[in-house]
């Protein structure tokens, strides 16, 4: 047998396997959807939009079980959904928030630094928050809407890369400003007094609020200014503020002692302390949480649970009732860089679209108990549920297709290419691998440890052919995602993030203004649709899988939900223990 058909066998046993056993009867899968709550047979969903343990008790010490250091908590640099999740739900707060909620209701924005969501004016153009009163950072002093403008003019700093560009797309006036390290500041945002910040933006922009949830928008005062190095101890105006931080190896996080909860409804700060110890094998963590002895009983994962895990959890039903694996939201993709051959060449990347055998990565990825296959960029939450496949490929690839077109593009013999991927996605870099050899495309892969991942493949001087990336929108809005991942305007030399494909294509571009100057959301959102399908026919990138954030929590863990804005991560705002005196560290 082929490698194709010995993946597509390895498909069908984990399915079975994530089933309960090879082979199961009807009996069993009758009481498997049971189980499951009638939904299906997919047991990796049973416990979607639900609170695990129970409502937690104050104290104790909740252990974060990690393969990685965190890119940035600096929280201008701050910009991969689950530390996003991290860093504005402990250490500092922002403008306005998502409700802590599971299922859709988490969607849901609510004020957190400010009074209200911000209150429009000027057509859209100016937007105006108020802070409430009492707001404290770690050493007691006040938050003050300067420190909220000073940090949104860090993010234009070129050593602090890797952030939100939200506020350079929005605000007026920002051409060519590098930040407040040089003295200057922007007229676009006015302090008219300590509780009082004013955006002013270049275009009406009816969701600002929305934006306002990033950690762009968190305060971050002159005096404790580090440069790059704030990046290892951020200055807390959150409920915890960070006791030691060993890079690579254990952040730990205690109370924030001059957070006052009468302030922040959202934030419910259970434990005393967070443990994270890092550097750890995504299948030591599986094994660790599943067996729950000790420490870990308290302890949940940072990481995926590990595709080699699966039949151990979903084939046990008291592991499987500690398992989360909420829709992460996101689309992961292939993005090929157009900036030079082979794939500056619309018919060789029309051509890869056909190669990618997605069953495959699929199977790589977990199976599909924990994946579906994507055939569009923009996620089902942003097309009314479902996702659109206007290109018609078997899930497998048509390599014959693909041969045929490499041929028309004078690549008979295919050709040779360069994919980099965290270490983490090896498994799924040697399922394209496989696949794509099938049309004559044979690429060698590097991985890279997930901590540097983004920063690595976000330098574009060195940038490899092909990377394994993922998009997950900043909240509901196709122009959260669309114009980060295929603006030709957005890429930068260092710090590129999104639009790794390095796509510079000017019928999108203008595309891109116009729907944005739409002012009705619903004809907006439907010429994102109409966009996607059309970037799409140009390839920059192969949609790849829609996957779930599958997460494992030890047995004394409590209020634990995947969050559905955080592409799936454990929301950190309302998670602790059952018991905190069986906690340890």
């Amino acid at each position: 047998m082929n490698k194709r058909t010995q993946l597509a066998l390895a498909t069908i046993l984990l399915t079975a396997l994530a089933l309960g056993t090879p082979g199961c009867s009807t009996a069993d899968t009758d009481a498997l959807r049971k189980a499951n709550g009638g939904r299906g047979q997919n047991p990796a969903a049973a416990n979607e939009g639900k609170i695990l343990g129970g409502t937690p008790a104050r104290g104790g010490t909740l252990t974060i079980l990690s393969n990685q250091d965190f890119a940035h908590l600096d929280p201008a640099r701050n910009w991969v959904m689950p530390t996003m999740d991290f860093g504005t739900r402990l250490l500092y707060r922002t403008l306005v928030t998502f409700a802590a909620e599971p299922g859709s209701a988490g969607s849901r924005i609510v004020p957190d630094l400010a009074t209200d969501l911000g209150r429009p004016s000027n057509g859209g153009r100016t937007w105006t928050f108020t802070l409430k009163e009492g707001l404290r950072y770690e050493d007691g002093s006040p938050i003050t809407a300067q420190d909220v403008k000073y940090n949104v003019e860090r993010s234009f700093s070129p050593d602090l890369t890797g952030g939100p560009d939200y506020a350079a797309r929005y605000l007026a006036g920002t051409k060519g400003y590098t930040g407040p390290l040089t003295g200057k500041h922007l007229a676009s945002i006015r302090t008219p007094d300590t509780s009082t910040v004013v955006f002013e933006l270049t275009r009406p922009v009816a969701d600002f609020a929305s934006t306002a949830t990033l950690p762009t928008f968190a305060p971050v005062p002159k005096a404790h200014e580090k440069g790059a190095q704030y990046d290892g101890r951020p200055f807390s105006s959150g409920p915890y503020k960070i006791e030691s931080y060993d890079r690579d190896k254990k952040l730990v996080l205690v109370r924030n002692e001059h957070w006052d909860p009468k302030t922040d409804p959202v934030r419910k700060a259970y434990p005393d302390r967070f443990v994270v110890l890092m550097g750890l094998k995504g299948g030591q963590i599986d094994d660790r949480i599943i067996a729950s002895s000790g420490a870990d009983a308290s302890a949940v994962a940072w990481s995926d649970l590990q595709p080699e895990s699966v039949p151990k959890v979903l084939g046990k039903p008291g592991i499987r009732q500690r398992l989360l694996a909420e829709s992460q939201g996101c689309t992961e993709m292939l993005q090929l860089n157009t900036s030079r051959p082979p794939f500056d060449d619309p018919e060789v990347r029309e051509a890869m679209q056909h190669a990618v055998d997605k069953e495959a990565v699929l199977t790589a990825g977990g199976g599909p108990a924990l994946n579906d296959i994507a055939t569009a960029y923009l996620p089902p939450a942003l097309t009314g549920g479902k996702q659109a496949d206007t290109l018609r490929i078997p899930p497998a690839g048509d390599p014959d297709k693909a041969k045929a077109l490499l041929k028309a593009a004078g690549r008979a013999s295919g050709f040779k290419a360069s994919l980099t991927v965290s270490t983490g996605d090896k498994t799924k870099a040697e399922a394209l691998q496989q696949g794509l050899s099938r049309a004559g495309v044979n690429i060698t892969v590097d991985t890279v440890d997930p901590g540097a991942y983004y920063d690595i493949i976000g330098d574009t001087r060195s940038a490899p052919d092909m990377v394994l990336a993922g998009w997950c929108p900043d909240y509901p809005s196709g122009s959260t995602f669309l114009p980060f991942v295929f603006d030709g305007r957005t890429i930068k030399e260092k710090g590129n993030s999104g639009n790794y494909a390095q796509f510079r294509d000017k019928p999108t571009m203008r595309r891109i203004d116009e729907i944005n100057a739409m002012p009705d959301a619903a004809a907006a959102g439907r010429a994102w649709a109409d966009l996607d399908a059309a970037i799409l026919a140009k390839s920059p990138a192969v949609p790849l899988l829609l996957e779930r954030k599958p997460l494992l929590v030890g047995t004394n863990v409590a209020g634990a939900f995947g969050h559905p804005v955080w592409a799936g991560q454990l929301d950190y705002a309302t998670i602790g223990l059952k018991d905190p005196s069986k906690s340890q560290g």
